[in-house]
């Protein structure tokens, strides 16, 4: 159990740690100097069932209240010592103020100095320290009066910590690991050290992580854990790590050692943000602000999601907006103060750490921010998928910003019904009424189309996009008609798609011409004839018959009218169009030159200019001020 200091300067904070540990956190030489603490110290007590107390000793000052913060992360017990002479002061209060906004429960009050006080003041104290604890988290909170000179109260004070410790989960935290980095330095013979509270998981030696957001690669090569050597450490306690392929240099308080998987670095939050109710006014739209999460301190805006403005005493949804990228994960805590760092606005915890910038005071997007705040990830995706989003529910994204390992990942899966879809390396998650609502609308509006036009080979992928309303965007409507064709609902005949088993085949004398002419479109191939060249081959033919049979045939599938002069066979067009393809792949600007093309081709002028003007026309290539580039792989547009 990690147990955390919380105070006003000079009330004795580091003195009881001294009493309670042996250890003296004040380490530095102008704490010496200066009698008091300026940054983090630590300690540890050793329990008689073979575990250990850990102490994080933090200033009491209130221009260290940031370095305060640093030492507030991970801590399951929170020690407040208040000076039984002076009662209640600013820092008492403040400290208060941000263990409720760190959502901490479990604690006890020191009443030191005791040894100073008279038995009236003693009591007028203690009554003012429960007077201040009403309606806070720590209301319950033992009160228990110390002498850091005398003895009194400490064997009644380990005993508090003692059962607190032994009551504790020994896993409260699950996931993959993530430590919050509150020092780093170097030691002869071992190395690059970091320590900090481990927050989540487990690290074993031998183990790779990552330096989040730098996305720097380390190795473990040593663990201390709660001061002891250890060949593994956990969630919940202190941890030193010995880290290979990192220099001091590269790391600074406020970075994250984690997990591989959880390298995501975010630089906007959507967060739930709670206004201390001492404010004087309520926190306006795009004020500036410090956040501090983790041991990371850092400049943000703050953009109000309901409302112009949070009120004092009010909790409402918010975006942060920060100077630059940090780790964070949902459910992490938070704190805010104003941009001069001199004192607390509010503080919560994190919804989303992967917002949109755009369209977040939308109503949908606030419901999906109110369906991240249910309590468990099943719950949370059952809700998020039942908001039926166009884009689906990301499923790594979802996956890391609840630090779920595959395991657990997999069992929230099995527990909420879903469908998957493709996007490239995406995969996005749908509820089943969703995708069956969606290759509803693709069977019925083909359904409609062959009703229509029973000749015509169906619709683009292009022609569906644009008739149909109700769709998912982009690549992924794409990987759905995809998976539509693989399950046989849909047939794909070059760039068309038709239900499956529509047919559309030529009859009387359209059979009998094209059983004449196509010979002469196999025969060339990719070097056609000319439509003027076909006439004259065979004088009975009549220019308006073969132009509607050409129109049918188009309508198939079957072939491409390239320019005023030439009919492709689709398979024949599709050779072309990959050529043209890895030609502009191996170019430096992926741009398709039309010369090289005729070369590595061998096709005439005459037919290369209209082909490239016919990928555009298409869709396949798009022309600019640089030059033409492919938009699409040609295999996607005309492969059956």
């Amino acid at each position: 159990m990690i147990i955390g200091t919380a105070g006003h300067i000079d009330h004795g904070k580091t003195l009881l740690v001294k009493a309670l540990t042996g250890v003296d956190t004040d380490r530095l030489k102008e704490e010496k100097a200066r009698g008091i603490t300026i940054d983090l110290g630590f300690a540890y007590a050793p329990l008689p069932d073979g575990s250990v107390l850990g102490f994080v000793d933090v200033p009491g000052h209130e221009r260290l209240v940031r370095n305060m913060l640093a030492g507030a992360t991970g801590i399951d017990h929170v020690l407040l010592v208040v000076a039984a002479d002076d009662g209640p002061m600013p820092q008492t209060r403040e400290h208060l103020a941000i263990v409720e906004l760190l959502g901490l429960d479990q604690g006890v009050v020191a009443l030191s100095k005791c040894d100073l006080v008279a038995p009236a003041r003693l009591a007028s104290a203690e009554a003012e320290v429960r007077a201040l604890l009403a309606g806070s988290r720590l209301a319950a909170a033992p009160i228990v009066p110390v002498s850091s000179v005398t003895g009194q109260g400490l064997a009644e004070l380990q005993a508090h910590l003692q059962r607190a410790g032994a009551a504790a989960p020994a896993t409260r935290r699950q996931g993959q690991f993530r430590l919050a980095v509150d020092r780093a330095f170097t030691l002869a013979g071992i190395g690059t050290v970091v320590t900090g509270t481990a927050v989540a998981g487990r690290v074993a030696i031998g183990d790779k992580l990552s330096v989040s957001p730098r996305g720097l690669s380390v190795r473990v090569r040593g663990i201390h854990a709660q001061n002891r050597q250890a060949a593994e450490g956990l969630a919940g306690q202190r941890l030193a790590l010995a880290l290979a392929g990192v220099d001091k240099a590269d790391l600074r308080r406020g970075d994250w050692i984690v997990a591989e998987a959880l390298h995501a670095p975010t630089q906007r939050l959507d967060v739930r943000l709670r206004v201390l109710a001492g404010e004087a006014r309520p926190l306006a739209h795009w004020t500036p602000v410090h956040l501090h999460l983790g041991a990371e301190d850092v400049g943000a805006r703050v953009v109000v999601l309901e409302g112009e403005a949070i009120t004092p005493g009010r909790d409402a949804r918010a975006q942060l907006h920060l100077e630059r990228p940090i780790g964070a994960l949902r459910g992490d805590r938070f704190i805010l103060r104003d941009q001069s760092a001199l004192r607390t606005l509010g503080g919560g915890a994190v919804i989303d750490p992967f917002p949109p910038e755009s369209r977040r005071r939308r109503d949908r997007r606030l419901a999906a921010l109110a369906a991240l705040e249910l309590a468990t990830p099943a719950e949370a995706l059952a809700a998020s998928l039942a908001l039926d989003p166009p884009n689906g529910v990301d499923a790594h994204r979802f996956a890391t910003m609840w630090n779920l390992p595959p395991a657990d990942w997999q069992t929230v899966l099995a527990a909420v019904p879903h469908r998957v879809v493709a996007d490239g390396a995406r995969e996005l998650l749908f509820s089943p009424a969703q995708i069956d609502r969606y290759a509803a609308a693709v069977v019925g509006q083909l359904g409609a189309h062959h009703s229509r036009k029973p000749d015509s080979p169906g619709l683009t992928q292009e022609q569906l996009q644009r008739a149909i309303r109700d769709k998912p965007a982009g690549g992924v409507f794409v990987s759905l008609l995809q998976q539509l064709v693989r399950a046989g609902t849909l047939a794909r005949k070059g760039p068309n798609l038709s239900l499956a088993g529509h047919t559309v085949a030529l009859q009387g004398l359209e059979k009998q011409l094209w059983e004449r002419i196509k010979p002469w479109l196999d025969e060339g191939a990719t070097h056609p004839p000319r439509f003027s060249e076909m006439l004259l081959r065979d004088r009975s033919l009549r220019r308006d018959q073969v132009l509607r049979l050409m129109e049918r045939l188009q309508r198939m599938g079957e072939i491409h009218p390239v320019g005023a002069e030439y009919f492709i066979r689709t398979k024949d067009l599709l050779t072309l169009a990959t050529q043209a393809w890895e030609l502009a792949q191996a170019d430096p600007n992926k741009r398709l030159n039309v010369k090289e093309l005729r070369e590595r081709s061998g096709i005439s002028r005459h037919l290369s200019v209209p082909l490239v003007e016919y990928f555009d026309q298409i869709g396949l290539t798009r022309r600019d001020e640089v030059g033409r580039h492919f938009r699409r792989d040609p295999r996607q547009v005309f492969a059956g």
